[in-house]
């Protein structure tokens, strides 16, 4: 469909210096796309005039005039489709967005979307007071990008293609009203933060705080995961081992095998000794001749019994102990014990030890009560007491009194929630000399890594600023990678996590 449409305004403004024009030099006709209508394709016909510049100094001698909201320079399409096109670049990128322009009636190629995308002008930011810091990765595990945002407006700021301490120095040196810094304490952003800002106060993110804690809460739980047996019930009787068969059979009565071996051998005997062939039997009992042979040279049934059940040495004998209770304490790992017992002096195969613990496994065991694991009894430790039910309580006070070292983890744990939670970060350094008095090493890791960086680990837990909008911003970044499948480069990306 095409409109015919025509400028009516007396004049225009040079592009070049300003001055009013009322001039006409001539005029030509346009033919810019619009969006479509009911479907249909739109073309304006559109007549534009060329004036003559007035001013003397201006290096125009001509200008065409464009007119404000639907035309530019040289563009084929009107203002409007050009905000629709990128508005679904934004969303879509170029291949799904020109398929979805395409039902839109706006028939484009991917290519043509991106430029138009890559057109678009910068946001203009204004100067942040505090600043979010945080790391995303364009290749995970090999390549890492920086991304900051405006902790008080919650609006990206800039992408970085790296997370290098300079790079991040150099974007904080060209802002210097930023007052706050919101970051993990990963050494390249707090160098970079340091060198960049030196201004700024440098806040520690609560959430990977409490991670921190977390991680070696758990660590510290399967330390002593021999202690949490105390929630485990007394293990029932075994039963009694009936009694050995009187003859000395290894087999005994009632037994399938053991009782059909005997019957044909007693019919074997029979026949023999009613004076029948060897052949005879065979054909008689629908034996083969060396099974007649055999039941017949044996005098007893139990001589059939040889290499049953024969409790024959095995050089696994003296390590069994051992396998036993590395069994009985969770590690049923073939191969790692295998590993343990071989500079112990054992000097048989790894199949050997396979096939024992094959046998542990598929053998019958008396039901009982598995201990909590040690991921349980770290979340018992590291939830709020009012959230734990009756029994996680009773529990936790068993394996309290039990173990002192897991009773001063759940002290030091609760310790920390309360100056994390009430925001009392003053209390941070008798909470590490409290922790270090005690023998946790899990914990002592993780007070020294506070110590590296204590006055942002202070900070953190005193003001209200943190890092939350960051890790928002990380997830949206992780979903425009997705869209792009990673054909799209670094620009693109940027633009797009800018602009959407």
């Amino acid at each position: 469909m095409r409109v015919d449409a025509q400028c009516t305004t007396v004049g225009a403004a040079c592009p070049g210096c300003g001055a009013w024009s009322t001039r006409i030099h001539s005029s030509y006709q346009r033919f810019p796309a619009d969006v479509p209508s009911a479907g249909r394709s739109v073309v304006l016909q559109l007549r534009v005039r060329r004036f003559r510049c007035r001013n003397a100094a201006c290096q125009r001698r001509t200008f065409v005039e464009q007119i404000a909201g639907l035309t530019r320079r040289y563009g084929q399409r009107t203002e409007r489709l050009r905000s629709a096109l990128a508005e679904v670049g934004l969303a879509l990128a170029g291949r799904a967005g020109a398929r979805l322009a395409a039902v839109l009636g706006l028939s484009v190629s991917r290519s043509t979307v991106l430029r138009v995308v890559d057109a678009l002008p910068e946001p203009e930011v204004p100067a942040p007071r505090v600043v979010g810091v945080d790391e995303y990765a364009t290749r995970q595990g090999r390549r890492y990008g920086t991304v900051l945002v405006d902790v008080e407006t919650r609006r990206p700021i800039d992408l970085l293609p790296d997370r290098e301490a300079s790079s991040l120095a150099a974007w904080l040196a060209q802002r210097p009203g930023v007052e706050v810094v919101c970051r993990d304490r990963a050494p390249f952003f707090a160098e970079g933060a340091a060198a960049g800002a030196p201004q700024a106060v440098h806040v520690a993110d609560r959430w990977h705080l409490w991670h921190n804690l977390s991680e070696a809460a758990e660590r510290s739980v399967s330390q002593h995961r021999r202690c949490l047996r105390v929630l485990t019930p007394a293990a029932p009787e075994p039963e009694a081992v009936p009694a050995a068969d009187p003859s000395g059979s290894p087999w005994p009565r009632g037994h399938r095998f053991a009782d059909r071996t005997r019957a044909r051998h007693a019919a074997v005997h029979a026949l023999l000794k009613a004076g029948h062939s060897q052949r005879s039997v065979q054909r008689q009992l629908g034996m083969t001749w060396r099974t007649v042979k055999q039941f017949a040279d044996a005098a007893t049934p139990e001589e059939l019994f040889t290499g049953q059940w024969q409790n024959r040495p095995s050089v696994l004998d003296e390590f069994k102990p051992y396998l036993d209770n590395r069994w009985n304490e969770g590690c049923t790992n073939a191969w790692k014990l295998w590993e343990e017992i071989v500079p112990l002096g054992y000097k048989g195969s790894y199949q050997r030890v396979h096939a024992y613990l094959h046998d542990k496994r598929t053998s019958p065991r008396p039901v009982t009560a598995r201990p909590p694991s040690p991921r349980a009894v770290a979340g018992w430790i590291l939830r709020h007491p009012d959230t734990l039910t009756e029994s996680e309580q009773l529990q936790l006070k068993a394996v309290r009194t039990h173990c002192p070292e897991l009773d001063a983890l759940t002290r030091h744990v609760r310790s920390f929630a309360s100056m994390l939670t009430g925001r009392h970060g003053e209390g941070l350094p008798d909470w590490l000399d409290a922790v270090r008095q005690d023998d946790l090493p899990s914990l002592h890791s993780l007070a020294a890594g506070i110590d590296r960086d204590c006055d942002a680990v202070i900070a953190g837990l005193t003001l209200p600023w943190n890092s939350g909008v960051v890790e928002g911003h990380v997830n949206r970044i992780k979903m425009l990678k997705r869209q792009m499948f990673g054909r799209a480069g670094f620009q693109l990306l940027r633009r797009r996590f800018l602009l959407s």
